[in-house]
């Protein structure tokens, strides 16, 4: 009875997914009536917690652990108090960018549970602590007017941080990435990112005339090459490109990003010359069953998961994920995809490439310079890290050991992308009610010169 339930609740969940991403893009399409938006919300969440309780339901009836029955609760509240925050707190919050927060969320947790009980116990409570945290970041980038006037703070806190990482950090995979403080570890290159598109964004705001250009490409490359030398190459090049896209729109040069594109090559071809585990990464991506044994094991792994899982999965709880290294953080698409199936893989992908144009819908709506360059440059930082997580699973570039935006496991790269959609929602919230008080200002005018 538990196979028949196991091997139903496949299509059932790719049947759910697909149709909640099919409502993502309609709630992009133009001339939506209001009604119409709120009627797809309401059935974006509906199917989202169909695909918990689904998922939860066979894990329960295969392993029996009541605890997974106990999580299930307190994600579906965890998930109904964010809802509330967003759609009665902020009135004009984006209703489908936090609908697709919290289905990034539920399929973390979904294969989390699956893969590490305990794992999955913790992002929970990471991201509980986050809902609280950054609840209140959307009224305070509306209300507070002091982001613009941090400038060089934002500069040097970046640089500092990175470079106590630099020299304190200690080495996992080839790279310094986090520190320990007590039981906590923390990676604060995920919470840098922010720091870097609010310094740039200041920057570019003041000018964008040579010699400041000059010096504000001073700073971000300090950014970039102390992420170098501590052998964060993934998270370098998500700097790299976030500066260039930002660069470019403030100053419409291509130069500026040609010269750029060819630094960046310039570097990694000195990160391979430099660094063994690029080497032993490059090697691995171009020809992984030849050194299968060796450095080609973690992506031949991630290959055969996503093959053999086909176009409907194996079904949870029925394939073999565990023999992928670090499953659970730079891997997780793979586990997915083998147990899930490739069409809920595919829906997944078009969920964050929905995230992603919204983030880009919003920057082209903002008026202030300022504020358009950090929605610009959050969607770019957002789209560049989903790149490299998804592309690298699937051997389509070398791996770089970036996780996927709210589906991996980790506490600091949770709780950065959750800010990072917190600032994009007050954005949002900023842009609307700016639209708000300009038609009222527009109608009262139009009502003086009728009195006249």
């Amino acid at each position: 009875m538990v196979h028949v339930i196991v091997s139903v609740s496949r299509f059932t969940m790719i049947m759910l997914m697909a149709g909640y991403t099919y409502y993502c893009f309609a709630a992009l399409r133009q001339n939506i009536s209001e009604k119409r938006q709120e009627r797809i919300y309401k059935k974006q969440t509906r199917l989202m917690y169909g695909i918990l309780l689904n998922a939860d339901l066979v894990l329960y009836l295969l392993t029996r652990d009541v605890r997974i029955l106990g999580l299930t609760l307190c994600e579906i509240l965890l998930f109904a108090l964010t809802l509330m925050i967003y759609q009665k707190i902020y009135d004009h919050a984006s209703k489908s960018l936090v609908n697709n927060m919290c289905m990034l969320l539920t399929v973390s947790f979904i294969i989390l549970s699956r893969l590490d009980l305990e794992k999955a116990i913790k992002q929970f409570a990471y991201a509980a602590a986050a809902v609280v945290i950054t609840c209140f970041i959307p009224i305070l980038v509306a209300k507070l007017k002091v982001w613009n006037k941090l400038t060089y703070v934002y500069g040097l806190i970046g640089i500092a941080a990175l470079a106590f990482v630099c020299v304190a950090a200690s080495t996992t995979y080839g790279a310094k990435l986090s520190i320990d403080i007590g039981p906590v570890t923390l990676q604060p290159s995920e919470f840098i990112k922010i720091t870097f598109i609010f310094f740039t964004a200041c920057m570019l705001r003041i000018s964008t005339a040579f010699p400041h250009i000059v010096k504000t490409t001073a700073i971000a490359a300090a950014h970039v090459l102390i992420l170098v030398a501590s052998r964060d190459l993934g998270g370098a090049l998500i700097y790299l490109v976030t500066y260039l896209v930002m660069l470019y729109v403030a100053t419409r040069q291509p130069w500026y990003m040609i010269l750029g594109i060819l630094s960046g090559a310039l570097a990694s071809v000195a990160a391979y010359a430099l660094f063994a585990h690029v080497q032993d990464r490059v090697i691995a991506w171009r020809d992984p069953l030849r050194v299968i044994d060796d450095q080609g094991y973690q992506i031949s792994q991630s290959l055969f998961a996503i093959g053999s899982g086909g176009w409907f999965g194996a079904g949870l709880g029925q394939g073999m994920p565990d023999k992928i290294p670090v499953v659970t953080t730079d891997f997780v698409f793979s586990a997915i995809s083998e147990e899930l199936g490739a069409v809920f893989a595919l829906c997944l992908i078009f969920v964050c490439i929905s995230c992603f144009l919204m983030f880009f819908n919003i920057a082209m709506q903002i008026r202030d310079r300022f504020y358009k360059l950090i929605a610009l440059g959050i969607g770019t930082m957002y789209g560049t890290q989903a790149f490299l997580a998804l592309g690298g699973v699937t051997k389509f570039i070398p791996s770089t050991g970036v996780t996927l935006p709210l589906v991996s496991y980790g506490g600091s790269s949770l709780l950065s992308t959750m800010i990072l959609f917190a600032i994009i929602q007050g954005l949002y919230v900023l842009q609307v009610d700016e639209g708000v008080k300009n038609e009222e200002t527009e109608g009262a005018g139009r009502k003086q010169k009728k009195r006249r």
